[in-house]
């Protein structure tokens, strides 16, 4: 074997290493997203610690795949498509590690409110995370067989995520206006929801990221944004 036709298997299994990394990295963050919602829903303070602490590891991961491509860019030097590809794993690990993070706080936020009692538009919250769980799973579909098309269609499903989250706050201030003893579990239930509705727009970011990489060009459209509150809510 030729040592160029030496390199070039190498950094095609360094790359395919990165890759599958970023992949199962992603499935952790879609997996903690899911446990944390039905944490919420069946007020499980036990199965909501194991998905704070369930975090380090998708931390771990970034820290990871971040020094492999690191690596890669530093002897490989990749041109144009595999540089492309390396980049785009950079920006989709940031991603999803932001996705974990989400994740946590939303179990954060489910121990809190098993402190307090059950308040109605909970039984919508689940409606969210669902629609979010799906999106992330299609956009990483979408990463790992470059499929332009199926991450087209998740990001412009985000929408539908911000429609949710606007009808859930209005709901949520007419319970708190209604009664004060609602106020507390109201606000918990707003920041998860907020969380929610950013794991979303987390996961369009990787989809524009997979769209770019499978084709080369931006998405040509507006961003669909349907959160019409303009209140920051995070954490």
């Amino acid at each position: 074997m030729a040592p160029q036709d030496h390199t070039v298997k190498s950094f095609d299994v360094e790359l395919r290493r990165l890759i599958q990394e970023i992949a199962q990295m992603g499935g952790l963050a879609e997996e903690q997203l899911a446990q944390a919602i039905d944490a919420l829903a069946r007020r499980d303070s036990e199965a909501a610690t194991k998905v704070i602490e369930s975090d380090r590891r998708i931390d771990t991961m970034e820290h990871d795949a971040g020094n492999l491509a690191v690596r890669i860019l530093a002897l490989r030097q990749p041109m144009a498509t595999d540089l492309r590809e390396v980049v785009a794993a950079i920006k989709i690990s940031s991603d999803i590690e932001r996705i974990g993070d989400y994740a946590k706080n939303i179990a954060k936020r489910a121990l809190q409110l098993n402190q307090l009692g059950p308040l109605r538009p909970v039984s919508s919250i689940p409606r969210m995370g669902k629609l979010a769980q799906q999106i992330v799973k299609d956009v990483l579909d979408a990463y790992v067989e470059k499929d332009a098309a199926l991450a087209l269609a998740a990001w412009r499903r985000d929408e539908e995520i911000d429609d949710l989250y606007t009808s859930l706050f209005r709901e949520l201030l007419t319970y708190m206006m209604e009664d004060p003893r609602n106020i507390g579990p109201s606000t918990h239930l707003l920041f998860i929801a907020k969380n929610i509705e950013r794991i979303g727009d987390h996961a369009t970011n990787i989809a524009e990221t997979v769209h770019f990489l499978a084709l080369g060009r931006t998405i040509d459209e507006t961003r669909p944004k349907g959160d019409t509150t303009n209140v920051a809510l995070d954490g």
